[in-house]
């Protein structure tokens, strides 16, 4: 009996994706750069997956704001079967679900999923970058779970990045100590590190080091498109895809080094803290803590010299970026008309004066391209003006900027289908894709599109593993068909494929340009919405 206790008890002590993992597979042993992994190849699916595989040394002590370091060879088989604790972050977005094994500074973990056999060699290649305003996410979250675009034949890597004051704090101490004489960016130089890893191993998980697509959404899109305009990066890639984000003003643009060093100091200051040796000397939980008190919504990224010697618009009009395929977009009701009219009615007066006050010089010119005459013009402007002003309007200067400085073909769309219904009646939808529990919550108002972050587990062909919405035949059609272009242009640098609507690349030289409407009937339109993105473009100061 007493046996039998013990036996119980070590069964309840292994995790249960282990347990969940091993019920179909076996270990498989892969040798990387480094050393020799295990993970487990699964007899269900034919994919094998290898998580929480370190890719640099442990962020911690010494290392705390610096530059990713290249990890130590180990003897033996290092087991990578659970996914690596997520970078250190409160619960921003209440709606980010989690496989992680906790929460830590030691956090610079990949996932790969692979469909090679023992003989396969030169599959194409998916790197994929969370979501969460560079504040929050995890490369384990299940809407970005790669197995289903694995069995595309594609390799498939998700990777951990340092957030907020871990990962994009600058000072002036740190930049004197840095050898290339700056700081902060230490986030997206974890990305830059996890691309080099994919350049040196991926092979050994049957991948092409030489055609990497690189994807994400909102601030993982936004990475995408500085490592496309990075010098450290630029080389590594073969293919873009960005999903509803790009580090263009006003969206979570790079700032100057001095700029950025003038905020870590002032953050130090209201902190109480002298130098950087003194803040490297407090622990974790201290340095969260200070963090969170601060407010903050994390610091930004940094025009350092390194990673990003200019803005984005300097580096592709000088026609610097990595000259790779790009297909992007973003969703047709981002954000919704409330965070436009911030409390107002919709009436024509209150629309009037609300674009008096945010556009004070040029309001004449917001209302003649924006109908306003009744409600519902009214809340789909709003919902427009919203939506533009916070993420859609940088992904279509990212476009605009890479179709007339390259010779690249370059894709856009607009991801328009509404959700369904979710199946727990006392949850809302939540901004980061997911849902949060609202007791007694007002039914939500009928949605004027797809809202941010929607689509991901669309285009990773991972709904059956959102458990909140009660998923519908349109629904799946959909996800079809957007896997479907993510997987062919990802394959090929172009998303046209078998059985799928044809996507016309945009031309330069069009003033209308096409672009895919992705819902459960997609197709191809002509734009009628450019005159507004060249307003935001002189609103802000980017068309120069």
């Amino acid at each position: 009996m007493r046996k039998s206790l013990v036996l119980f008890s070590i069964i309840l002590s292994i995790p249960m994706a282990i347990i969940a993992q091993n019920q179909n597979g076996f270990p498989v042993h892969v040798k990387i750069d480094n050393g020799v992994i295990e993970g487990n190849y699964d007899t269900k699916t034919g994919i094998q997956k290898y998580f929480g595989i370190p890719f640099a040394k442990p962020p911690i002590g010494n290392l705390r704001w610096k530059a990713p370091q290249a990890l130590d060879n180990w003897t033996g088989v290092k087991i990578t079967k659970e996914f690596g604790p997520r970078p250190m972050q409160k619960v921003v977005f209440g709606d980010m679900n989690s496989r992680s094994n906790g929460v830590s500074e030691d956090c610079l973990y990949l996932n790969v999923w692979t469909p090679a056999s023992r003989n396969t060699k030169n599959l194409p290649v998916l790197v994929y970058f969370y979501g969460g305003g560079n504040v929050a996410g995890d490369a384990s979250e299940p809407r970005y779970d790669g197995e289903n675009m694995a069995k595309e034949g594609i390799v498939v890597v998700t990777c951990n990045y340092r957030l907020n004051v871990f990962g994009f704090l600058a000072h002036p101490e740190l930049s004197a100590e840095a050898s290339y004489k700056a700081s902060g960016n230490y986030g997206a130089l974890d990305q830059v590190a996890a691309l080099k890893w994919v350049q040196k191993n991926i092979a050994a998980f049957g991948g092409d080091p030489s055609k990497v697509t690189i994807a994400g959404e909102s601030a993982g899109s936004i990475g995408v498109s500085t490592q496309m305009a990075s010098p450290l990066a630029k080389n590594l890639i073969a293919g873009a895809i960005g999903e509803s984000g790009a580090a263009i003003p006003p969206t979570m643009a790079p700032i100057p080094l001095a700029q950025a060093e003038r905020n870590g100091v002032e953050f130090l200051d209201k902190a109480g803290i002298k130098s950087i040796e003194a803040l490297r000397a407090l622990s974790t939980r201290e340095i969260y803590e200070i963090y969170n008190e601060s407010n903050r919504f994390g610091f930004p990224l940094v025009i350092d010299g390194y990673f990003l010697p200019k803005s984005l618009i300097e580096i592709f009009n000088a026609k610097e970026q990595a000259m790779v395929p790009l297909l992007a977009g973003w969703n047709s009701a981002e954000i919704p008309a409330m965070a436009y009219m911030q409390g107002m009615p919709y009436t024509k007066e209150a629309f009037i004066s609300k674009t008096k006050m945010l556009y004070p010089k040029d309001f004449e010119e917001v209302l003649a391209l924006h109908p306003h005459s009744n409600e519902a013009e009214i809340e789909r402007s709003a919902t427009d003006l919203a939506s533009d002003r916070f993420i859609a309007y940088s992904t279509w200067k990212w476009l605009d900027l890479h179709k007339n400085n390259s010779t690249q073909p370059v894709y856009r769309y607009l991801y328009s289908k509404l959700r369904p219904a979710l199946v727990d009646k006392t949850l809302i939808s939540g901004l980061a894709g997911g849902t949060l529990k609202a007791e007694n919550a007002p039914p939500a108002p009928k949605a004027m599109g797809a809202p941010h972050a929607c689509e991901i587990e669309y285009a990773m062909g991972n709904l059956e593993r959102i458990k909140e919405y009660a998923w519908e035949a349109d629904d799946f059609k959909t996800s079809k068909t957007m896997m479907g272009y993510f997987a062919n242009f990802i394959k090929s640098g172009n998303p046209n494929g078998e059985d799928l609507p044809y996507w016309e690349a945009m031309n330069p030289s069009e003033s209308n340009p096409s672009y895919m409407v992705i819902d459960a009937e997609s197709h191809l339109e002509k734009s009628n919405v450019e005159k507004r993105y060249h307003f935001h473009d002189k609103a802000y100061g980017n068309s120069k």
